[in-house]
């Protein structure tokens, strides 16, 4: 029996001595990749940043809308939108924080901003679509639009520059109070509309009534600023109601009340994994406002984990496709603009045709850093990395790169990585704000039914 039982004990010494060595080893195999990662996003951002830092006009503080490379030469767009001007500032202390400029440097460089800010034409305190950058006049070329959801992105650029650095915070602070959200509320809907045309005083013909997009950023600072009551975040579509049927899937789910508001919580299934989908299927509607709002880290049972299965489906979606490369989001392409999308993620989704944009792996970073990490080396397989970090998009089955870089795409990309590098740095600003905390209740108290 005794020689049973060190048998057995020798066995049991054998497997654990075994084992240990190839689990250590895993182990720093894993901090090494963590280590090379966390280089190759500083790089990045170094490059990335730099766009910033050659094309906003040093006089305004106002970053050009994009930057095209045509037969070698630099074709800019001069004019900027609200929220190409808040991923400029959100960038700016992006880049202080990962250590690519001084504190000093960051404050002279938003003030000047701020200054154009308090000059620009208005409407309800709220900023139109589209400014020059030489001198911040209001563009009327393409109309005199205000934008729900551009507004949104300001003001949470705004919020984040106030705490930042807190002796701007009497001027951001200001602004953000000037800009009245509640002319953009419909009370009997309970949503947003897409926005007001001041030249023929008209709003459009929408609201925003999908929740899963990027709008929601600006639906969660309406809430906080008390312009509109909490009861609009339940009254957006989680999915369109069953009885809608143009929509992609029919969906299932249960109703839920909060707040004594009856919700429908459907949901989507894509190879038997279940989301709330996005309006189009694109990385961006799905993970934009996560640049800001701590959706994963008090949303656990909602928002934080739809964004994982939306990044999940999008990578598993591109190996379906077989394609080289993952991450579909609206991009620059080599004539104009479009939207792209993981098709099945959209409640009306957005073409797929093999344009991936690299905007879009840095926004999943935090969700799934190593399969970013692999994306990164196959992206820049196809030689679309350059002086100002990733081009703007890549067919991965031509092969043809977009030469463009834009304003947005690039600010995505720096607010992604400081978050990364630094623990959602940029959230953190964003929640210490009254505005960005008094409706945290509202991302923890939610339930989506994908369990």
């Amino acid at each position: 029996m005794l020689k049973k039982i060190m048998s057995l004990l020798l066995l049991f010494v054998l497997v654990i001595s075994s084992t240990l060595p190839a689990a250590a080893s895993a182990e720093h195999k894993n901090k090494g990749k963590e280590i090379a990662l966390s280089k190759q996003l500083k790089a990045i951002s170094k490059n990335t940043y730099r766009y910033f830092e050659d094309f906003t006009d040093s006089n305004t503080g106002l970053t050009y809308d994009a930057v095209r490379v045509e037969n070698g030469k630099l074709s800019s767009q001069e004019f900027t939108s609200p929220t190409n001007i808040s991923m400029y500032m959100m960038s700016t202390v992006s880049a202080e924080e990962v250590g690519l400029i001084s504190r000093g440097k960051a404050v002279k460089n938003i003030s000047k901003t701020l200054t154009s800010l308090e000059g620009m034409e208005k409407w309800n305190g709220l900023f139109y679509n589209w400014y020059y950058t030489k001198d911040a006049s209001l563009m009327t070329d393409w109309g005199q639009f205000i934008s729900t959801v551009d507004n949104g992105w300001l003001s949470a650029g705004l919020i984040v520059i106030g705490q930042a650095y807190p002796e701007l915070y009497n001027r951001t602070h200001s602004l953000v109070e000037d800009m009245d959200y509640s002319t953009l509320y419909t009370p009997e809907v309970g949503q947003m509309r897409g926005g007001y045309d001041v030249a023929t005083g008209s709003y459009t013909a929408h609201h925003y009534g999908a929740f899963y997009t990027e709008p929601r950023v600006a639906s969660y600072i309406a809430i906080g600023k008390e312009d509109v009551p909490e009861e609009h975040w339940w009254r957006m579509f989680r999915t369109m109601p069953e009885s809608w049927d143009w929509q992609a899937q029919i969906p299932e789910g249960y109703t839920e009340t909060y707040d004594g508001v009856e919700v429908f919580e459907g949901h989507y299934s894509y190879k038997g994994i279940k989301y709330v989908p996005s309006w189009g299927g694109s990385m961006f509607e799905a993970l934009m406002p996560q640049l800001v709002l701590k959706e994963k880290e008090l949303g656990k049972n909602a928002l934080g984990l739809n964004n994982k299965r939306h990044v999940d489906i999008q990578i598993q979606y591109a190996k379906d496709q077989g394609y080289a490369a993952w991450g579909m989001s609206p991009a620059a392409t080599p004539e104009n603009y479009s939207e792209f999308a993981a098709t099945p993620l959209g409640m009306d989704g957005y073409k797929s045709d093999g344009t991936v944009t690299p905007h879009a792996t840095f926004l999943a970073l935090e969700y799934a850093p190593m399969e970013a990490f692999k994306n990164i080396q196959a992206l820049k397989r196809f030689n679309m990395y350059g002086k100002y970090g990733f081009l703007d998009s890549v067919n991965v089955e031509t092969g043809e790169v977009t030469n463009a870089y834009l304003a947005l795409d690039q600010g995505m990309t720096m607010v992604s990585i400081a978050n990364y590098l630094q623990d959602g740095v940029i959230r953190d600003y964003f929640h210490q704000d009254q505005i960005g905390k008094s409706p945290e209740d509202l991302l923890m108290k939610e339930t989506f039914s994908i369990q």
